[in-house]
């Protein structure tokens, strides 16, 4: 599964969202969630008492041995709500884990480190936590930070699958996955589902041309966007020296007759937007992406204006299915919030992990170099059921395949717009 690294590295990368669910701001006890974690028993009088242990690579699993897994992400600063929930999903689904008896027969344990969403501190984090005996990372959570520590990572062959680094460069390194969609294939995706869904014809824009998240899903959706029968009545772009004031895109959104206006940015400029169309009475339906989640928990923004906004994501907090509720119940029990997608991506990672690993027969006495060539052979070849999607497989890139979900805010809450 060789991939070209590369050649640029973006200082300019922004933070991936890929992401859905509703969230509370995270508080000092989520934050505190980037403690280590392991639920591994030592004792050798409990092996003696009979507990099972899994066979791994035919062999018993030696209680001394365990999993060192890295989480990384943005714990502090403006990012934190996306680093916080990856941090906290996966660690819903390591306890899980090791609950069950780890994997491979041998327990995990958890480690993480705060990026704050910059490359040269993503790259000191990441060299913590191989300093801490780290085998695998779940992480990191962002794109810029994602990009740098791949191309550190890729030296040391060390699994790296990214929950929600979504720009294209993120997989470029031979031994980054990711779980969340590139920002190319949400914007095809959010033309699509608008336009079999028929939520509107005439469409506006306003993109971040700074931002190469922003700059990425606007591309791919204006390309897609004549095949679904879609007229971009307006295209208007701002910058990140230029997003407070957006009276002058909305103007034109509302002279040009927009039915629907997409915002394939972070939910802070949204919620200026909102409040802005709202203040010069322009209501059209507004659609964004994965960086749109987080909206419902800005400080001082009115949440009635984001009623009946839609986000494209693959995961939906309030789906009913069996592993949603338990992951969604499970999460509000230990942090006392729903988790957004960048949980839930996590979460799935977290399992990805231990499918690819138990595929694989790995253990724990590997190199991190023998563990790495395991698991991105595995990756070829596997097929994944978790709670952003089922079937979900990996390209040569890196890139995964899977169906995007809507949901729409209604009453103040994320709910399936199916």
């Amino acid at each position: 599964m060789k991939k070209v690294l590369s050649a640029v590295m973006a200082g300019a990368m922004v933070m991936s969202l890929a992401a859905c669910g509703s969230s509370s701001t995270p508080n000092a006890t989520t934050a505190a969630a980037g403690a280590e974690t392991t639920a591994a028993s030592e004792a050798a009088s409990s092996a003696a008492a009979g507990a099972e242990t899994t066979a791994a690579a035919g062999d018993a699993a030696s209680s001394d041995k365990e999993w060192i897994i890295g989480g990384q992400g943005p714990l502090t600063g403006a990012a934190a709500v996306y680093g916080n929930a990856v941090v906290n999903g996966a660690k819903v689904a390591l306890d899980e884990i090791n609950e069950k008896g780890g994997i491979n027969g041998y327990k995990v344990k958890y480690i993480t480190a705060d990026d704050e969403h910059d490359q040269e501190k993503a790259i000191n984090a990441y060299n913590s936590l191989k300093d801490q005996g780290m085998q695998m990372l779940i992480g990191p959570t962002t794109s810029a930070p994602t990009i740098a520590v791949g191309t550190e990572s890729e030296n040391d062959n060390m699994f790296l699958i990214s929950p929600s680094g979504s720009a294209v460069d993120c997989t470029a390194p031979k031994n980054v996955y990711r779980v969340c969609f590139s920002d190319p294939a949400q914007g095809t995706k959010s033309a699509e589902y608008i336009g079999e869904h028929q939520l509107a014809t005439k469409i506006g824009i306003i993109y971040d041309s700074s931002d190469v998240y922003s700059s990425g899903i606007h591309d791919a959706f204006v390309e897609e966007a004549p095949n679904q029968g879609l007229e971009i009545v307006a295209d208007e772009q701002f910058t990140a020296d230029s997003n407070k004031d957006f009276s002058t895109q909305l103007q034109k959104m509302k002279d040009a007759g927009a039915e629907l206006v997409f915002l394939p940015f972070y939910y802070t400029e949204a919620a200026l937007v909102l409040t802005q169309a709202n203040t010069m009475g322009f209501a059209p339906k507004f659609f964004g992406c994965d960086g749109m989640d987080g909206i419902l928990n800005v400080d001082n923004f009115d949440t009635k204006l984001a009623e009946g906004l839609m986000l494209l994501t693959p995961f939906a907090a309030d789906a009913k299915d069996d592993a949603t509720v338990n992951f969604v119940t499970k999460y509000k029990a230990a942090y006392n919030e729903t988790p957004i997608q960048f949980a839930a991506d996590a979460y799935d990672a977290a399992y990805i992990v231990k499918a690819a690993a138990e595929a694989a027969n790995i253990t724990p006495d590997m190199s991190v170099d023998e563990i790495g060539t395991a698991m991105e052979e595995q990756m070829k070849t596997l097929k994944f059921d978790g709670i952003t999607g089922s079937g979900m497989t990996w390209d040569e890139k890196g890139d995964v395949d899977k169906e995007p979900k809507a949901v729409v805010i209604k009453d103040g809450a994320y709910v399936s717009a199916e």
